[in-house]
């Protein structure tokens, strides 16, 4: 008499994403698909670690962004040919996927290097990425710093909140370098000219300053002159 094997069956599950992590070691497109159902609001993938932010305190994060944001929006405004997002998700390279607290763009037809994709996020290299640090401060002036670097963002400010100081680096032969602060206390931007930041009036929350010295450098001749070049089709 002859015998059939056995044969197993198991019934068909469902499958579910694992839950995301900080520390967990991705490639982005499984990060993608992690972060589309983790119950989490904040997650970044830096050179193919997840990092999970923490919640976000009002005068480490959340007042320091408030400023920050009023400066640039008031030089975006005034600048056309740019564009300006808050926390938008940027598809910088395989390993790493941001979400930066302020992006300043020059848009696509300007000559900019980013584009929204057809998920509706950025990617590419924006021209200035801003974080506000408070206990991200290691990862902001590490890992991350690291991955705007290696793939060519032009300016990269830091705002630590902890230290109440403000870190303004401009790329430089693939090196990020220090611009330089006049003796007013002014930082001013290379890669768009006119943007003029007062760093201890934004530290001590003098925006009416801010927005003075800020108007002088829209008012410049470097200012004129970027805003003609970016009117002109690339």
């Amino acid at each position: 008499m002859t015998t059939t094997p056995a044969t197993s069956v198991q019934s068909a599950k469902p499958t579910v994403a694992p839950p995301l992590e900080s520390g967990d070691r991705l490639t982005r497109p499984e990060f993608e698909r992690r972060y589309a159902t983790a119950p989490v609001t904040q997650a970044e993938l830096i050179e193919g670690v997840v990092y999970v932010a923490s919640p976000l305190r009002f005068q480490q994060h959340a007042e320091p962004h408030s400023r920050i944001h009023g400066w640039v929006w008031t030089y975006q405004v005034m600048t056309p040919g740019l564009s300006l997002g808050i926390e938008p998700t940027v598809r910088l390279d395989w390993n790493n996927e941001l979400q930066p607290d302020v992006v300043l763009l020059i848009n696509e037809a300007a000559g900019g290097q980013t584009r929204v994709d057809a998920d509706g996020y950025l990617e590419g290299t924006p021209e200035l990425v801003i974080e506000i640090a408070a206990s991200s401060a290691a990862i902001d002036l590490g890992a991350k710093k690291q991955a705007y670097r290696r793939n060519g963002v032009a300016e990269y400010l830091v705002w630590q909140a902890f230290e109440q100081k403000i870190d303004w680096y401009h790329l430089t032969e693939g090196d990020y370098q220090p611009l330089p602060i006049d003796n007013e206390g002014v930082i001013r931007s290379q890669r768009f000219p006119g943007l003029w930041l007062a760093t201890g009036a934004i530290l001590s929350g003098d925006m009416a300053q801010v927005l003075t010295v800020l108007q002088r450098g829209l008012r410049s001749p470097e200012h004129q002159a970027f805003v003609a070049q970016l009117s002109t089709p690339a």
